[in-house]
């Protein structure tokens, strides 16, 4: 592993041993699940990854479109707020605003994934340590979306998406929702896998930018690979797309009942 100066990114080092990555969590008196975030991944000047017939940014938006409407259908109270609901580029950090400054209780992000090798199935992640190479390969293909973004080395506190090192570092970062979160990636990846029949890579832990700037049990979920014939077919599709949805919501649905259950 190359490791870069320090000079690199002193700021982003300070920030990590002063302030914990500048996250200071919302605290909650309950469990209550009132209000939910729903982030479609990519947009605009940033496509994503790339299928041999579509981009992400398009499958993200009517995926995450899906399970707002899922959620507003069948849980009368509570009030779903998108990121984007068009197709307009969005910086990392204005996502995770959007669900603090709502005071958001769940934050889902929806992506597609890609690769060289032949690899299908969906994987949904949780802000923690990289406990595998393809794992830091995902991150850092996500966190570059940053670099799209005017000023991105002062807005991210110095932080360099380019670098391993970095990555490593940012995702030790100790996360005051992780069992939570982990709840409901759990439970995404189950509907997948038990309710859908597909191909279900795991719950798996990386450092996502839009997952550390958010104060709230948050999701990463990787619905499938572009870059596979099969899943790209099934993640185009009206009824890919539904069953998908509808498999997030139902997670939601669960993951909702239980916490509320506990109060």
């Amino acid at each position: 592993m190359k490791i870069l100066p320090k000079t690199v990114f002193p700021s982003f080092l300070l920030v990590i041993s002063l302030f914990g990555f500048g996250h200071t969590p919302l605290h909650r008196s309950d469990r209550a699940v009132k209000v939910i975030v729903i982030d479609a991944g990519h947009g605009g000047k940033d496509p994503g990854c790339h299928g041999a017939k579509v981009n992400e940014r398009d499958i993200t938006l009517k995926v995450a479109l899906n399970v707002g409407r899922l959620i507003k259908e069948n849980l009368k109270d509570v009030k779903v707020i998108y990121t984007r609901s068009t197709d307009v580029f969005i910086p990392l950090h204005d996502r995770a605003d959007i669900a603090n400054k709502n005071h958001a209780d769940l934050f889902i992000s929806i992506h597609c994934n890609s690769s060289p090798a032949k690899i299908n199935g969906s994987e949904t992640y949780v802000m923690g340590l990289h406990t595998g190479e393809g794992n830091l390969e995902v991150a850092k293909r996500e966190n570059s979306v940053i670099l799209k973004e005017e000023n991105y080395m002062q807005k991210y506190d110095g932080f360099d998406p380019n670098s391993p090192l970095a990555h490593i570092l940012f995702s030790n970062m100790q996360n005051a929702h992780l069992e939570r979160s982990l709840n409901l990636a759990e439970r995404i990846e189950g509907q997948f896998k038990n309710r859908m029949g597909r191909h279900s890579r795991g719950v798996r832990q990386a450092g996502f930018i839009v997952l550390w700037k958010t104060a709230m049990p948050s999701v990463l979920v990787e619905i499938g690979y572009l870059t596979d014939a099969k899943d790209e077919k099934y993640l185009k599709s009206d009824k890919g797309q539904d069953l998908i949805s509808s498999a997030v919501f139902r997670a939601v649905r669960d993951y909702k009942a239980e916490m509320e259950d506990d109060e």
